[in-house]
Formats: C-alpha cells, sequence, structure tokens
C-alpha cells in the first residue's frame, strides 16, 4: 500500500506529523478491533426509498445470494457517509445524474455496516462533530474552539495526513467489491479508502466552497463546484500556514460547476416561472424550512416561524417544515408554538403521502403549514429535494443546499467554513446573504414578502446561471469517472 501520509501532492511533512498520524491509527485499531483479515461478502439489492425514481442499487455487507448483480460496463459506484444529510444529498445528485445519462448507481454508504472497523471509527467522529455542532450555540465555544476548528484546523495538510492513515482502517470494507467499477466519493474518506483498497478510477467531489486539506485524496481526480475554490486547491492555499505549496496538477482537479439533481436541473425554467407567477396573483410565498437535528439552530427556525404564523392565517404565506429524522424537533416546536399544531398537516413515516403532496404542489395551490418527519434515512433527505421545486424561498444554514437552483435565505452558518456557501450563492445572485442574528432573518423574510425585485433577481439569476451550465456538476462529475474506465 503506498504511503500517503508523508507527502501530499509532492509536499513533503514533518515526521512529527507523520508520526501522530501513524498513532492515531493505532489508537483506532486498539479502540475498534483490527479487521483487516475478514473478508466481507457484498450483496446488490434494489434501494427501497429511491431505488425506483433515481434507479439507486445498494452495496450491503451481507452473505447469502445477491438479488441484483454488478455491472461492469454501466455501473458507477457513489461512496458516501452519513453526516449530516450534505454528503448524502450530494450523492443523490450524483445517482440522479448517473441514471439520466444511462447509468446504474450503486449507493455504499461506509457508515452503515456496524460490525466493521470503518463504521466504527466513523461513527465515532460523527458523533464528535455532532456534538461540537451542539455545542457550537454557546457563544464562546463556537468562537474559541468550534470555528477556529472548522475554518484552519481542518485546512491542514497534517489533518489530511491522519485522515489519511484511518483511511486505511475502510479497506477491508472494499474487498469483494468490482475494482473496475468507477466510484464517486462524496465524502474524502470514501475516496480515500477507495484509493488504498486499489480501486482503478476515483472521483473525489468536494463539497463546501473554503479549500481544505480535510477534503483531498491523493491518487483520485479532484472535483470543484466554484472557479475561486479551485484556485484554492490548486495552489492548497494556506494548508502550511504561509508556506508555499507545490500546487495539485492539473489532471487531479477539475472544476464541474453544482452538483445538482437532474430532476431539479431540468425543471429550472419553469419552476422558476412558477415563482414569479405565484408572486403575481398574490398568492401565499412559500418557505421551506429545514431543520436540523443538533438544536444549534432551534431558536432561529421558532422565530422565523413564529413571525410567519400571522401571515399563515392571513394566507400571505405558506411554510413547509422538514425536520429529517429528528422528530424531537418538531414536537419542541409544536410545544413552543402550540399554535401551530391548529396550522399543520402532518406527513409522518409516510413517504408515498409526503411525496404525492409534494408533487402535487408543483402546480396545486398550498397554504398553511406541512411538516415532514421520516424515520428513513433517504426519505428524510429525499424529501426536501421533492419539495424545492414548489417552494418560492429555501430557508438554510449555507451548507450544500447554498448550491442548489431555488431562492435562498440563508440563516446563520454552522462552523465558518460555512460562510463561504452564502458568499458564493449571493454573488451568484441565488441567494441572499448569511443572516447572522434573527433580527436579520426576519428583516430578509419580509422582503421577500414585501420586495418584488428580490425574488423575481434571483429567478432570473438562476435562469442565467443555468444557461451557462453552473448547475451541471454532476453530469460532469459522472461523465469524468466514467471516462476514466474509458481512457484507460
Amino acid at each position: 500500500m503506498e504511503e500517503k501520509s508523508r507527502s501530499i501532492f509532492g509536499n513533503v511533512l514533518p515526521d512529527k506529523v507523520y508520526r501522530k498520524a501513524v498513532k492515531s491509527k493505532k489508537k483506532y485499531l486498539k479502540k475498534f478491533g483490527d479487521d483487516s483479515s475478514v473478508n466481507y461478502p457484498v450483496i446488490v439489492r434494489k434501494n427501497p426509498v429511491i431505488g425506483d425514481s433515481l434507479g439507486v442499487q445498494d452495496i450491503r455487507i451481507e452473505d447469502g445470494p445477491s438479488p441484483e448483480s454488478f455491472d461492469h460496463e454501466k455501473g458507477i459506484i457513489v461512496g458516501n457517509i452519513r453526516m449530516g444529510f450534505g454528503h448524502y444529498r450530494i450523492s443523490m445528485a450524483m445517482a440522479s445524474a448517473a441514471k439520466a445519462l444511462g447509468y446504474i448507481p450503486y449507493w455504499l454508504d461506509l457508515n452503515s455496516f456496524p460490525e466493521t472497523t470503518c463504521t466504527k471509527v466513523i461513527s465515532y467522529q460523527n458523533d464528535l462533530y455532532s456534538l461540537g455542532s451542539r455545542l457550537s450555540r454557546i457563544g464562546l465555544f463556537n468562537k474559541l474552539v468550534w470555528e477556529p476548528v472548522n475554518y484552519e484546523g481542518f485546512r491542514a495538510l497534517s489533518y489530511n495526513a491522519a485522515d489519511q492513515k484511518n483511511a486505511e482502517l475502510m479497506v477491508p470494507v472494499f474487498k469483494n467489491i468490482p475494482k473496475d467499477i468507477p466510484l464517486i466519493g462524496t465524502h474524502v474518506w470514501p475516496a480515500q479508502a477507495a484509493i488504498h483498497a486499489d480501486m482503478k478510477y476515483v472521483v473525489n467531489a468536494i463539497p463546501d466552497n473554503w479549500p481544505m486539506a480535510l477534503h483531498l485524496a491523493e491518487g483520485a481526480v479532484h472535483t470543484i463546484q466554484t472557479r475561486n475554490s479551485y484556485q484554492g486547491y490548486k495552489i492548497l492555499n494556506g494548508m502550511q500556514k504561509d508556506r508555499v505549496n507545490k500546487p495539485m496538477p492539473n489532471d487531479a482537479l477539475i472544476y464541474t460547476g453544482h452538483y445538482i439533481d437532474h430532476e431539479l436541473v431540468s425543471n429550472i425554467d419553469e419552476d422558476c416561472r412558477k415563482r414569479l407567477e405565484r408572486k403575481k396573483k398574490n398568492q401565499p410565498m412559500r418557505f421551506l424550512l429545514t431543520i436540523g437535528g443538533a438544536g444549534a439552530q432551534k431558536e432561529i427556525f421558532e422565530a422565523i416561524i413564529k413571525y410567519l404564523l400571522p401571515l399563515i392565517w392571513s394566507k400571505k404565506a405558506a411554510l413547509y417544515v422538514n425536520v429529517g429524522d429528528y422528530k424531537n424537533v418538531w414536537e419542541d416546536i409544536v410545544k413552543t408554538l402550540p399554535e401551530v399544531k391548529d396550522l399543520a398537516a402532518e406527513y409522518f413515516d409516510d413517504f408515498k403521502e409526503a411525496s404525492a403532496f409534494a408533487d402535487t404542489a408543483i402546480d396545486g395551490e398550498v397554504d398553511g403549514i406541512h411538516a415532514f418527519y421520516h424515520k428513513d434515512i433517504f426519505e428524510a433527505v429525499y424529501i426536501t429535494n421533492l419539495l424545492m421545486r414548489s417552494c418560492d424561498v429555501l430557508v438554510t444554514k449555507p451548507s450544500e443546499l447554498a448550491f442548489y437552483p431555488v431562492p435562498k435565505l440563508f440563516i446563520r452558518r454552522v462552523g465558518k467554513h460555512e460562510m463561504w456557501g452564502a458568499i458564493h450563492s449571493s454573488e451568484m445572485g441565488d441567494g441572499t446573504l448569511e443572516c447572522r442574528d434573527i433580527p436579520h432573518t426576519l428583516q430578509m423574510l419580509d422582503l421577500f414578502l414585501q420586495d418584488d425585485n428580490l425574488l423575481s433577481m434571483m429567478c432570473d439569476a438562476i435562469k442565467a446561471n443555468n444557461s451557462i451550465g453552473l448547475y451541471d456538476g454532476a453530469y460532469n462529475v459522472v461523465k469524468i469517472a466514467m471516462d476514466l474506465k474509458d481512457k484507460a
């Protein structure tokens, strides 16, 4: 196995960084065990939620006959982990684009095999990240710990060295996965692990818009959603503080545009037309709130809902609330704002009913509050994608949703790296500035409701961006992955 923790794109790291990386791997081996000699069997089966809509087949570690088989000609693996919803959402965009281009997407979630050291390591780190997100509500912790770690800590090449060592522990999962099927990693760990496991054709689809060494998987082709981020990765900007680093090779780094689902991209112009038509007819303006489980922004969402309640009663606004797979978040909202219950239609763990509503809302009339909760992770993530087409404004922190072709109101970030998602979106014209407090968030709500210019300007920008291929990133990533194999 090639050593990837001593040198990153020709930038040799100090011996102490390498020793620390080795120590990190040993710590996890001691904590979770060594399964490097285990021969994990794999099967392929249709995903029960997005198997029909996105053509997704799941790769599972299980004994017994496989319901489906790998297609070595048209197959493409989407490697991911569940860490929040963002990486799953990128994976769905890749799967959607792959299906639209005539390929078969295989879903490989490295955080879904609890018997493996791989999943134990990822789950442990995911728990730490979730804890940090929750603690970020504490101002002093956020200022002194969380934002510096997310902004500068993850930026350092030394951090990547440790990740590369830890990724070696994920190799056993790949033992019986065909090495000749291209793989797109929508988190760096699947990409790193695939390289260590000798997968032949690996693409590392980098999220966010702040260049960090955290996202590097040397040996893979790295794809980037924005041009300014491309420049930062090209020179590994600031990844060894003020040192001038050797740049990434041209064939290791490609700008693609935003990673967006085919179903959204193919309907951009029509969906924008309907938003402006609803505005012209003074129909209730539809706000889509996506609420995570960390609770870092609970107060902001409750303030938004409280502010909109009289407007919802008077049918000047309508509200979609997706709490993902965190039912307790909705229960807390109802407890704080009991009047919400009188206005809300609840779509809880009934994806068929929820998706039917999302479909009829595209052309139909909507008022009141519509709340969505799904225990299944695929349903919890994908319902937001379905609701995006019929909403007028998406209210979200500037995470992966910052890149989606829908008018956006950005609330306070969770982690300083997310700041650059809002900056990029506001420059592209399809989202607001980041509203860092409740008064500015409510001011922006008012502007969407009272001022015709803001919504129309964003819709015009989205259509213009679409005409130059800004939202074609997922198609481009799939083509890059398949071209690696075709050119081999």
